[in-house]
């Protein structure tokens, strides 16, 4: 018996699977993506100095997971601009939170409470791309686990992926600040998202797609809207990942042991101060010379 058989929502969640993104929900998505951009350093100069490049930021912040997935999937990575209506309405967005007078703009959709409301509908929008990602790619791949999980987890986090690149548009080179080496809380949900939608995309999960769309969203709702309104940096996951990652990978001592062999040394070498370099030959040679024209002189 299937999980989703026995949950009294299934019709709310197939109504709320049912629900369209566009245009209202793809609003708060565009809002919230091109409010990031204006937060970066120097951000605002840069639409000054050359608008093209800061409408080209906004598009990526937009439509970065759209192009990811095209290239992972082999087709056009500027296909989804052939969209006239979404391109338009992130194009609107991103002259009125940068060149609205007075900033009218920025200021009502920056004001928190308003901002809670468009992170909350930017996480329906993320939780249907990963699951649209992944049933895209089921569709292409039929037993190809790892292309469904990473067509899916682009599809949720591609900005986030396509930082990099982004900085490089805004003259940035920051390479210590690639998402692969420190995953934000995005780009880390969505990764375990996309597992869980590949495994009930292989019916290896025993619940119905909309049911795992209404309570993944509703877990990603509940703790963006939180991290957002307590300004918090600290990923929900953490305290699992503490438990689970020195079992199966290792703590940092015990995964290097060349540096406890460095430790070691080091402190040897304080108690022990290393000679002096030996001088070459010539060294030698010349030292030589100097004392004999001294006593020459």
């Amino acid at each position: 018996m299937e999980l989703s058989e026995a949950l009294p929502l299934g019709e709310l969640a197939a109504a709320f699977a049912a629900l369209p993104v566009f245009p209202l929900f793809d609003t708060a998505y565009f809002i919230v993506s091109v409010l990031y951009l204006k937060y970066e350093p120097g951000a605002v100069e840069m639409s000054r100095k050359s608008p093209f490049a800061s409408w080209l930021c906004a598009m990526l912040h937009c439509f970065g997971s759209y192009i990811l997935a095209d290239l992972l999937l082999g087709e056009a990575p500027i296909g989804y601009f052939s969209n006239n209506s979404s391109v338009m309405l992130a194009t609107a967005v991103w002259y009125l939170i940068f060149f609205c007078p007075m900033n009218l703009f920025y200021k009502c959709v920056s004001f928190l409470p308003m901002k809670l409301i468009f992170v909350a509908m930017k996480e329906v929008v993320r939780v249907r791309k990963i699951a649209a990602g992944v049933h895209h790619a089921h569709h292409l791949y039929h037993h190809g686990w790892f292309v469904m999980m990473a067509t899916g987890w682009v599809k949720g986090s591609g900005v986030a992926l396509m930082s990099n690149f982004e900085q490089l548009l805004r003259g940035v080179w920051k390479p210590e600040t690639n998402e692969i080496l420190h995953m934000s809380f995005p780009a880390k949900a969505s990764l375990y998202g996309t597992v869980l939608f590949t495994l009930q995309q292989t019916h290896w999960l025993p619940i119905s797609e909309a049911n795992l769309i209404f309570f993944f969203t509703m877990f990603m709702i509940i703790c963006k809207v939180f991290m957002t309104a307590t300004h918090s940096h600290a990923s929900p996951f953490a305290p699992v990942e503490n438990l689970i990652c020195p079992v199966l990978f290792g703590s940092l001592s015990s995964g290097h042991p060349s540096h406890h062999h460095d430790h070691h040394g080091a402190s040897h070498e304080v108690s022990h101060p290393p000679p002096p370099p030996a001088k070459s030959k010539e060294e030698l040679n010349e030292g030589m010379r100097k004392r004999k024209a001294k006593k020459a002189e």
